[in-house]
């Protein structure tokens, strides 16, 4: 099947027509990172948000998540286009961490990508693929992904939130939201529940250090495994060094 867009020889039955415009005029580079299907990229990477400020939802995070993405369906096989698609709009309607439709931005990227796709004349049927994996990537929606692409951009998307990335984005968001890094007078979070929302390393905690077991590919396991080893050796290090032991 050609990929739907603006690429030579692709089908349109409908106008393009973004609202909402991407802030860079992508460079080459970037482009060929989205390969076999940049056209395809270049067009929907449009209908993304131009005031996007979130560093660990940038530009850079989708091409992390399409590498997964791309290097986990090498393994396990699955429509290589519906990937992409996914990859590209899965984070298209931005939701801050604190916010309370937190929960929901899954689904309202979903629905997003249901009116993008449908406008570039896309079959019903592969719109709904598409939607189906969007709307289960998210963590905190916990829905449950029932179609290969639908596990792989699931499992794609979390490789970013573990590992040496993930720990970067760990405390990346922590100060955007103003966190402390650490309890000074209780750093083990003893007798008392963890506060990621208040210590940027209690996130570890709460979710990091959770994910690589809930991974629904072979091959998405094994990188998170590598990932997750990464997770424990830096919060070894990080504790031994707050307390002296290190």
């Amino acid at each position: 099947m050609q990929a739907l867009g603006t690429c030579p020889g692709s089908v349109r039955t409908a106008p393009v027509t973004p609202r909402i415009h991407w802030k860079w005029n992508l460079p080459k580079m970037t482009r060929q990172a989205f390969a076999p299907y940049q056209c395809l990229a270049t067009d929907l990477l449009k209908y993304l948000p131009s005031d996007q400020n979130d560093g660990s939802h940038d530009l850079a995070h989708i091409q992390r998540v399409w590498v997964n993405a791309h290097r986990i369906q090498r393994v396990e096989g699955g429509d290589l286009e519906i990937l992409l698609a996914a990859t590209v709009l899965h984070d298209c309607v931005a939701v801050e961490k604190h916010s309370p439709l937190r929960g929901q931005a899954s689904t309202l990227s979903a629905n997003k990508a249901a009116s993008v796709l449908a406008e570039m004349g896309w079959p019903s049927g592969r719109v709904e693929q598409v939607v189906h994996a969007i709307k289960t990537h998210s963590y905190s929606a916990g829905f449950e992904p029932l179609t290969r692409e639908a596990c792989i951009l699931q499992d794609s998307d979390r490789l970013d939130a573990i590992g040496a990335v993930g720990i970067a984005r760990c405390f990346y968001v922590a100060g955007r939201m103003g966190s402390a890094l650490y309890d000074v007078e209780n750093p083990f979070a003893q007798q008392r529940a963890y506060q990621d929302g208040a210590y940027a390393i209690e996130h570890f905690q709460t979710k990091l250090l959770k994910l690589a077991s809930g991974f629904k590919t072979q091959e998405g396991a094994r990188l998170a495994a590598e990932r997750h080893t990464r997770l424990e050796t830096f919060l070894t290090q990080f504790m031994d060094e707050i307390t002296g032991a290190g």
